[in-house]
């Protein structure tokens, strides 16, 4: 992937997050804040009767990664069962942003993972 798609694919997510807003009558919701560059993220989740995300939105402030990461995970855990993302990796999330993440940018990129995680209360899986 060329440096161009990369800042393409961020930039898109930047200026037209998918799923950006709040669910009013959410169901699970977490606010996380990365201390080390002051990103900030909130996730509102409705969960249906099997425990799946049948919506999930985020709001926040921060740089175009954290909020590229935020609008790409949303599309990708909708419809999710939460005991699905009990296994679902740092790594995991990172390869299905489908861009290169610099050791710098890491946690910009998952802020809305561990908000997530917070919000369902569920533990980040070990890596084996």
């Amino acid at each position: 992937m060329t440096y161009d798609m990369y800042r393409e694919i961020i930039i898109d997510h930047y200026k037209d997050p998918h799923n950006f807003g709040i669910i009013k009558d959410a169901d699970k919701s977490a606010n996380k804040k990365n201390p080390l560059c002051g990103d900030e993220m909130q996730i509102t989740v409705k969960l249906d009767k099997k425990k799946k995300i049948s919506d999930i939105k985020f709001t926040g402030a921060g740089c175009s990664v954290s909020r590229a990461g935020g609008s790409i995970l949303t599309d990708i855990v909708k419809g999710k069962r939460i005991s699905e993302l009990k296994k679902y990796t740092d790594r995991q999330f990172i390869q299905d942003m489908g861009v290169p993440i610099t050791p710098a940018r890491k946690k910009c990129a998952l802020l809305s993972l561990e908000t997530l995680r917070k919000a369902l209360n569920i533990t980040k899986p070990s890596v084996k």
